[in-house]
């Protein structure tokens, strides 16, 4: 790859990285306006991650992110002394700490999602019409109900209501719901294992030890579980949220770099050990 290639590479990567830099703060605005509606009472803290899972989850991927372009790409080998690496498996340690807690926070939203009962007695939704109750349009998404929006969110005659909420959704909304919460569980887990592999690579790299039956174990195993996040991206675009897709997609692009970083850094390392064991002329 020449320079201006590399620098134009460079860039492409780049940009990528301040997209989901910014998609944090696209999921807080969705959060924080689906907040009152879920959180009736206002969020208390041990209600954060449930209120907030979409956000603090992405803010730690994307910590996470630009640690494995520091150890992968930008710092030489040479620079990898115990006070720089120590340093970064502590902020790692951290971002983990905060991805597995949001995963939580999926988890608790899947489980009150699944605890939603029929509501008895509302056959018609523009009987609830007057600013009191709302109707789920999405998992994150809520709108109130009133005299001109109620015909058009829902003809059904029967409702299921969210535990503790005057939030209710009709049958086929519900079952959206609970797939796209089904959804979140399973990509935030994925990436879990994606990251865990991710390590393998880079502590095995560290010792050159990245290779045979190491290498085919993890090539085999990204494999399968890029193709879960990606068939997960596809089912967001199918379903019409965007933010999630372009989430989805943008995040697959950027370990997508992650990875390419990782095979440079192998090659390097397998061209400096052919240096060495090279004849002299």
């Amino acid at each position: 790859m020449n320079t201006d290639r590399r620098r134009l590479f460079q860039l492409f990567k780049y940009v990528v990285y301040a997209l989901l830099t910014a998609n944090i703060f696209i999921f807080f605005s969705e959060e924080w306006a689906a907040a009152p509606h879920r959180f009736t009472n206002g969020v208390e803290w041990k209600d954060m991650i449930e209120a907030f899972a979409a956000t603090i989850d992405t803010a730690s991927w994307v910590v996470l992110l630009l640690m494995f372009e520091l150890e992968t790409y930008i710092l030489d080998d040479s620079h990898f002394t115990p006070k720089v690496t120590w340093s970064l498996h502590g902020l790692r340690a951290i971002c983990y700490a905060f991805i597995v807690y949001s995963f939580y926070g999926y988890l608790i939203k899947l489980l009150f999602v699944l605890g939603a009962t029929p509501m008895a007695g509302v056959t018609e939704l523009c009987t609830l019409a007057g600013g009191e109750w709302d109707y789920a349009v999405d998992l994150d998404e809520y709108a109130v109900i009133t005299t001109a929006n109620c015909l058009t969110l829902s003809s059904a005659n029967s409702f299921i209501q969210f535990t503790g909420l005057t939030a209710l959704v009709d049958q086929p909304g519900y079952t959206d719901i609970v797939r796209l919460a089904w959804v979140d569980v399973i990509n935030a887990a994925v990436w879990l294992l994606v990251v865990l592999v991710l390590e393998f690579d880079v502590r095995l790299q560290e010792h050159s030890l990245l290779k045979g039956a190491a290498l085919t174990f993890s090539n085999i195993s990204k494999y399968v579980l890029y193709s879960s996040l990606f068939l997960a991206a596809i089912y967001w675009g199918f379903k019409g949220d965007f933010v999630d897709f372009w989430d989805a997609f943008l995040w697959l692009v950027a370990f997508i770099f992650i990875e390419m970083n990782v095979f440079d850094w192998r090659q390097e390392s397998i061209d400096q050990q052919q240096e060495l064991i090279r004849p002299a002329r």
